[in-house]
């Protein structure tokens, strides 16, 4: 009879802590169903079992030394013949079981306790668990979620021409056509491959060079961009998907070169500031993307100034705030424009001139060295043209004290000369 209750409640409780643990949802509510879980079957199942083992004895007797002799006879069989007896203990666990459901079955209908993990298996699904939100809609994606948003923007883009926005994070040329190169973006866990072709511009003279090396010389100075697409293809099996850049650029100066408002203007005309992103830096300036057209700022339109280098100034990537100076729309297909960084903003000479006086020494740091003479900045964004010192002249980015010869309001001109200069440390 000891064997009997030791069978018996190991069998009965392991459904219950098996469907407790697949209704996890939050940790703290499950901590605290669990303990009332407990502490009912603590409560419940003590008077129970007590009343069946007083009465087994008396409906089950026989049955027990009938199992007893069967086990004995189970163990002889064991010790002689290995592999039978392998079968014949699976035929008694699967009859243990039968006869532990049933018993358990006898002992719920007493006292209601079978009722509690029936509702629990039925819960366990490989549904996915609902998420409780803050607001009307749940603001936090799943993983799942990001995928299927992810697949979704793709193929809208395909079938409608909808315009995605990544960045170039990567520049790859096959094995078997290192001819051909490849811009990578990202869209999620899709890896979205545009040909150059399809990304960059061809230029109108190559300059006595190879064209898929000029191409891949226009990629690479890419890298980092943020640029549109229009989505060809997806394979949603590997992952991949190809689109076209250029198409998406078309699309866009469609939209807003040649569109117009409610009153019948152009979005985009002579004199009104846009936002523009950085496609490519170079040494002598950099070239933006403003509404899909890529126009090239020069050195000198950067800033007030004097820069020798645009790269230390600017990246891929970046944002700004450009004017637009002339559009011209006389071919609807070769669409012109240019545009300013320094107009964009204020003009720093018409204030920081009337900081500074005639005759008076004032401190600043040498911005550029040229044939013209030292250029050196002063505070507030203004260059002082100064003649070369006698004593030589000092190096780019060495600290020196002017002495203000000349300030001519008109031309926002301002010049010296270099009473000092301070050691190197």
């Amino acid at each position: 009879m000891a064997t009997k209750k030791q069978e018996v409640l190991p069998e009965e409780q392991a459904p219950m802590e098996e469907a407790a643990s697949q209704t996890e949802m939050n940790p703290e509510l499950e901590e605290m169903e669990r303990k009332e879980m407990h502490d009912a079957i603590d409560a419940e199942s003590s008077p129970p079992q007590t009343e069946t083992e007083t009465a087994e004895p008396d409906e089950n007797s026989a049955d027990l030394h009938d199992d007893a002799d069967a086990e004995g006879a189970l163990y002889q069989t064991e010790a002689q013949e290995p592999k039978k007896a392998r079968g014949r203990k699976k035929t008694a666990e699967k009859s243990s079981e039968s006869d532990a459901e049933e018993d358990s079955k006898e002992k719920g209908a007493g006292d209601g306790v079978e009722e509690a993990p029936k509702p629990k298996k039925r819960r366990a699904s490989a549904r996915p668990k609902p998420v409780v939100s803050i607001d009307e809609r749940p603001t936090v994606e799943t993983e799942a979620d990001k995928a299927k948003n992810d697949l979704l923007d793709l193929l809208e883009s395909q079938k409608t021409g909808r315009i995605l926005t990544g960045t170039i994070q990567g520049v790859e040329r096959p094995a078997d056509n290192l001819s051909r190169s490849l811009a990578v973006i990202y869209h999620g866990e899709f890896k979205v491959i545009i040909p150059a072709e399809e990304t960059v511009e061809p230029p109108d003279d190559y300059r006595g060079r190879l064209p898929e090396d000029v191409l891949h010389y226009m990629l690479t100075k890419r890298l980092g961009a943020e640029v549109d697409y229009i989505v060809k293809g997806i394979d949603p099996g590997s992952g991949l998907a190809v689109a076209s850049r250029l198409e998406a650029m078309k699309a866009k100066r469609k939209a807003y070169y040649l569109g117009t408002d409610r009153d019948g203007n152009n979005l985009l005309y002579s004199g009104v500031c846009a936002e523009a992103r950085i496609v490519s830096v170079i040494r002598a300036g950099i070239f933006v993307d403003l509404f899909g057209l890529e126009i090239y700022i020069p050195l000198r339109e950067l800033s007030y100034q004097r820069w020798m280098d645009a790269a230390a100034y600017f990246q891929p990537g970046q944002r700004i705030l450009v004017k637009v100076l002339e559009v011209d729309r006389s071919d609807r297909n070769q669409i012109k424009a240019t545009a300013s960084v320094k107009q964009a903003g204020e003009n720093p000479y018409e204030k920081a001139l009337r900081r500074y006086s005639v005759g008076n020494r004032y401190v600043g740091t040498v911005s550029m060295v040229d044939t013209n003479g030292v250029f050196v900045a002063l505070d507030g964004g203004i260059d002082c043209l100064c003649s070369y010192p006698k004593r030589g002249r000092p190096p780019r980015g060495s600290r020196v004290t002017v002495r203000i010869l000349g300030i001519n309001n008109d031309s926002n001109r301002i010049w010296g000369a270099i009473t000092h200069i301070a050691a190197a440390r």
